[in-house]
């Protein structure tokens, strides 16, 4: 049977550098530790049996750090995520394992909690039936995609960054003639609205006075 692999898309938990927009409501130091006890818990969670866990770190300098921050997970390998764009580094790392034997991959990001290796199971299954598995996440991006061969036109012409991300990557797809299951909806971490939703913020914390976001580099 061909290797399976999950890749997790990750940025270094450096200060001004994740979580802006949540950095703007708590501020930048209190942001970072959320998106370090985010990150921990999704890649805990995720790592599973019948498959190998790569994370892809930015910026390219961070790999110690990034590894001191995963540590005693389980993580196979840490390799540097390559290109500018978001599409043009999910068609690097797809293209570098499927030419590693990969028959099927999946990516996730780091934001969104509700990920598990139960739902890693299922986007590989659906695999075996559809070209593409999508996770929509709730403000029209995703929060996973895989895919059973390279198929780097996919990511082309797609939105990045915008509620527009997954219907473009459907449309795409299905103008490539393919095969698309999208998984449940989940909701992901990008303001302090999320975290108290999903339980990451407590509902009394209160936002830092302007001149305090703004020494912590918010």
């Amino acid at each position: 049977m061909p290797e399976r692999s999950l890749a997790v898309f990750a940025r270094a938990p450096v200060v001004g550098r994740v979580k802006t927009r949540l950095a703007q409501e708590i501020g930048a130091h209190e942001a970072v530790a959320l998106y370090q006890r985010l990150g921990r818990r999704v890649v805990a969670a995720s790592i599973g049996p019948g498959y190998r866990t790569i994370v892809w770190f930015t910026p390219a300098t961070a790999r110690t750090a990034v590894r001191a921050w995963l540590d005693g997970l389980g993580v196979s390998d840490f390799r540097v995520q390559t290109g500018g764009g978001l599409g043009t580094r999910l068609v690097h790392a797809f293209g570098r394992l499927f030419g590693e034997g990969n028959g099927a991959v999946v990516v996730i990001g780091t934001d969104c909690p509700g990920v598990d290796r139960r739902l890693i199971a299922a986007a590989f299954a659906a695999l075996r039936s559809y070209d593409v598995v999508l996770g929509p996440a709730r403000d029209g991006g995703y929060y996973l995609v895989g895919l059973r061969g390279p198929q780097p036109a996919l990511f082309r012409g797609i939105p990045w960054s915008t509620h527009e991300v997954t219907r473009a990557t459907r449309a795409r797809a299905g103008a490539l003639g393919l095969s698309c299951r999208l998984l449940a909806p989940l909701r992901d971490v990008d303001t302090a609205r999320d975290a108290r939703a999903l339980g990451l913020l407590g509902h009394t914390y209160r936002s830092p006075s302007p001149h305090r976001g703004a020494g912590a580099g918010g």
